[in-house]
Formats: structure tokens, sequence, C-alpha cells
């Protein structure tokens, strides 16, 4: 059985993509804010210019943190994940943590939100991870994941040199060897 640690780097190019999806999207709210008068009836049929303008902060606000993280990761030297005989160090998401230990996962779940797969590690004691949360965005995005998918720890293959059957069989895999 070979228990060397695994690396999978953040993958560049995927992260770029998103980004300037991200930028377009950010583009658009600030059109939107700007000229409702321009949307009012042609998109989802309401009539209210305000309801434009807040449309297009809320995607502003939104997707310029997205962009935020992008650009963060984009720039990011870190290593995307790291699997070995402790367990998974996560650096894939603003909800990453760090190490979750084989011994706290007790089940480990697919998951899918539109096209994006990810994985769900269910722990043990999942207030433990939330306590490690760098700050309280974080604490509150994993609260929030907490609350969706009964675990505040998620896994996306979309930032990593992976694609997702590979990334799952992985995790599983070594999840089984290591879980003791």
């Amino acid at each position: 059985m070979n228990n060397e640690p695994i690396e999978i780097p953040l993958g560049k190019k995927k992260i770029l993509i998103v980004l300037m999806g991200g930028i377009a999207l950010v583009t658009f709210g600030f059109f939107i804010a700007l000229r409702p008068e321009l949307f009012v009836s042609r998109l989802f049929g309401i009539t209210n210019p305000q309801v434009y303008v807040v449309f297009g902060i809320i995607a502003v606000l939104f997707f310029g943190a997205a962009c935020t993280l992008g650009i963060k990761k984009l720039f990011d030297k870190t290593t995307g994940l790291i699997i070995n005989s402790k367990g998974i160090v996560d650096n894939t998401n603003a909800s990453s943590i760090g190490l979750i230990e084989w011994s706290d996962i007790i089940e480990i779940r697919k998951a899918q939100v539109q096209s994006t797969k990810f994985l769900l590690l269910i722990v043990r004691n999942p207030e433990v991870y939330i306590q490690k949360a760098k700050n309280g965005l974080q604490a509150k995005m994993m609260r929030m994941n907490m609350k969706i998918y009964e675990t505040p720890i998620t896994i996306v293959s979309g930032t990593l040199k992976i694609k997702f059957e590979e990334l799952e069989q992985m995790v599983i895999e070594n999840y089984l060897r290591n879980k003791t």
C-alpha cells in the first residue's frame, strides 16, 4: 500500500476562466444598476427600475467578492489539496480550514449544484471545524454549509487541477485506507 502524500495543485486555468466570468457579471451588474431603464420589462417582466438597481448592486457585491477570492486563489502558491495518512489538507475554496483528520470523518457524500460537483465530508464534531474559521465570514459560510448539507466541510474540484471523478475516487480510497 502506497501511503505517500498526494498533492493536487490549484488549477490556475480553471480559476482564470471563472474569474473572467465573474468580471463579466460584475460589469453587467454595474450596467444594470446604472442604466435600469434599459432593462425594464425586458428582463423577467419587472417594470420597477429600482428592482434592477438593487439587482445590479447585489450582483456587483456578490460577484465582486467572488472575483476577489478568484484573484487571491490565482496568486496562491499553496497546494490546493493534500491527501495523506493524517487526513485531507484543504485549500480549495473560501471555507477551507486546513487539515480534516480521517478519524473525524464519518461519511463522504457527493453533491451537485447546477454543473458544480463537490464532496461533503461529514464530520463527528462540526463545531470544532467551524471554530477553526479564520474570520466571521468564513464561519458564516461554514454554518450555512452545515444547514444545507449537514456538514461545514465541502471540497470542490473546480479550483483544482483534477477532474471531480478522480478526486472523489482518491478521497474515498484514502479514507477507507486511513479511517481508523
